[in-house]
């Protein structure tokens, strides 16, 4: 049985459509964009929402907009896809790297507390990312920002709809990013969401992302194309209709595995918070032995796995040139212990069971 790790939700809806616009004749950012902008703020809690081209340029963008250049220090984890350093990196910036908490995988606010009390005025952001869909803790990271008047920006990209304490994120910060990659709980083919509720800063990343103009032909400043079209739009604006219900099942996996492999002693499910409301962009368990046996396990039985993320971003060749050597062992650790299984939404009984029997074998048979 072949089992994929991730898998688009598409049907027909999305197709008409796509067939819509390409009918219509006006397939680049235009009314489409927009209804999907407003649709979308609407549903995380923003006032101001602004399509861009992918995940990458909304975080580009977004730092960009709150003034972050060249050789300023952002705060970030070490333990994320490497868009969330790059994206630092392409404004001239320095990424600051926080460990992580082991538990939940996201920044630890103790040791983000650490850095702020030895270098907090010169750091001129933070920038969280809420992994693998769940929250960071907002109260303690948004109580240090405020305490040193520091701008927090949401790296979302992995997290479409969960909650901290009822309120989604990529609502508490200066800015937020998201991204559409098809592998995300929801898709554009590509494509990127920033939010804000300023609305100065609203403008300024719209202008950003359209060649530093507001009216066509006149050019405030130096900007970049990296416009939305409407066939994305036009299928982002179906997946937002699927979200919560796709959220729901992702949950519901993700109790089953819970229930299943909790259990095993080999084995850490992944931990959720009281705060939390996660959507399981990914289920991540950890092997603190064995982890990469058990992937080629998977690759023997077809079972679609990820190793997110193998290499810390401090270890990553380009970016160790910049920031040099650093002591970060809870983004080591995790990243020799992790693997995520399937959890996408259109996952069927029999295929979460068969993901299941295999762990409990591999656990029984593998350490043996």
């Amino acid at each position: 049985m072949k089992i994929p790790i991730s898998k688009p939700n598409l049907d027909e809806e999305e197709k008409n459509a796509v067939q819509a616009v390409l009918d219509s004749g006006f397939l680049a950012q235009g009314k489409r964009v927009a209804k999907f902008e407003e649709d979308f703020g609407r549903y995380i809690g923003a006032k101001q929402a602004i399509a861009t081209s992918n995940g990458t340029t909304a975080l580009f963008i977004a730092l960009k907009a709150i003034g972050i250049s060249q050789n300023d220090k952002v705060v970030t984890t070490p333990f994320t896809f490497v868009a969330s350093a790059s994206s630092i990196m392409q404004c001239g910036a320095i990424p600051i790297f926080c460990d992580i908490d082991p538990q939940t995988f996201n920044i630890d606010p103790d040791a983000l507390e650490r850095i702020l009390k030895k270098d907090g005025s010169s750091i001129k952001a933070i920038l969280i990312v809420h992994l693998y869909g769940l929250p960071c803790p907002m109260d303690e990271i948004m109580s240090l920002a405020n305490q040193y008047s520091i701008p927090v920006i949401e790296d979302c990209a992995q997290a479409h709809g969960a909650e901290y304490r009822g309120k989604k994120v990529g609502s508490f910060g200066k800015a937020s990013a998201f991204s559409f990659y098809p592998t995300k709980n929801m898709t554009t083919g590509e494509g990127g969401m920033i939010l804000t509720n300023d609305e100065e800063l609203g403008k300024k990343c719209r202008m950003l992302i359209n060649h530093g103009s507001k009216k066509r032909y006149y050019h405030e400043f130096l900007g970049y194309n990296f416009r939305m079209t409407d066939i994305a739009a036009a299928i982002g604006s179906v997946q937002l209709k699927k979200l919560d219900d796709s959220n729901q099942r992702r949950r519901a996996n993700a109790n089953f595995y819970n229930h299943e492999l909790s259990s095993i002693p080999k084995i850490e499910t992944p931990v959720v918070p009281d705060y939390a409301l996660p959507v399981f962009h990914q289920y991540t368990i950890k092997l603190k032995q064995h982890r990469d046996d058990l992937a080629s396990f998977f690759d023997q039985k077809e079972i679609g796995y990820g190793i997110y993320y193998p290499v810390p971003l401090h270890q990553q060749k380009f970016i160790h040139q910049i920031v040099g050597n650093g002591n970060y062992p809870m983004a080591d650790a995790c990243s020799r212990e992790v693997l995520s299984i399937p959890v996408h939404p259109l996952l069927k009984k029999e295929e979460l069971e068969h993901v299941v029997d295999l762990i409990k074998y591999f656990c029984q048979e593998g350490f043996n």
